[in-house]
Order: structure tokens, then sequence, then C-alpha cells
């Protein structure tokens, strides 16, 4: 008998769709470990969170196995590669309206390395910093998730 695929990129990329049909921004919190290819300039306490808003992503893919795309942090153009398994939310900015995720980390992740990912060679147009937006300074929506085991 053949093994049970995840439920979790499904929900993903249906949370996703979910977000842009309705005019959302949406954003995913990811657990940083050696696999996650993200500039660890903008990783604070092991975790990023991205704005994947197809205005802020450039060759956006999301499927069984990773999130990639090319997005801009502080104007510079970086290829961004999380795996499935490190994806620990996603939610829209504007409400926080979402589903969270359990992350089981590698027992050797470390999330401190100093490199950053490779800048893209051809960088989105008209996308905006895509790491680590702060809320807004009313406090802005919370993201309110249910996590999935």
């Amino acid at each position: 008998m053949s093994k049970v695929p995840s439920t979790k990129p499904y929900l993903v990329r249906a949370l996703y769709e979910w977000c842009v049909d309705s005019g959302f921004t949406p954003h995913v919190a990811v657990q940083v470990d050696d696999d996650v290819r993200v500039p660890r300039a903008f990783v604070r306490d092991g975790q990023i969170v991205l704005n994947v808003a197809p205005d802020a992503t450039n060759q956006f893919n999301l499927d069984n196995e990773a999130l990639s795309c090319q997005a801009r942090f502080g104007g510079v153009a970086q290829l961004i590669y999380v795996p499935i398994a490190n994806i620990a939310a996603i939610y829209a900015r504007e409400n926080g309206q979402g589903m969270a995720f359990e992350v089981e980390l590698k027992a050797d992740a470390s999330s401190a390395g100093p490199e950053d990912v490779p800048t893209a060679e051809e960088p989105p147009e008209d996308s905006e910093l895509a790491a680590d937006e702060p809320p807004p300074p009313d406090g802005g929506a919370r993201p309110r998730l249910r996590v999935i085991k």
C-alpha cells in the first residue's frame, strides 16, 4: 500500500488562493533551518514571515514539496526556497485569518548561518519588501490561526 500524501501542501495552496481571490495579502510564517533559503538578515528567532502576494513575488511556485520564488528584500531581488515542512502558518495580513501547522525540524538544524541566498538574476518587477513587514502602528490584524497536526 502506498503512503498517503500530506494534506499540508493542499491546505497551504487553498489558503493562498483564497487570500488572492479575496483581495488579501497572503503571508507565510516559516521556521528557518538549513533547508530554507532566505536572506538570513531578515530571520528573527529562527523564523521569518514572507509576503507571498503575486505583486511581491516573481516566478512563484507552490507544489507538494516546496514554495519557491523571487522576492525583494531591502530592494534586492533574492531567490527564496521554503520546504513545505517548514511552513508554520499561512494567513491573510488584513484580517489574520488562516491556518497554522506544527513544524518538526531536524535535530541538526541551524538558523544562525550568516550566508544569504544568491541574488536573483532577474528581479521581480514592481515588488515591495517581501519579508518581515511590521504590523501597522495601530496594531493591525493579528493572525487567528488553528494549529493542524
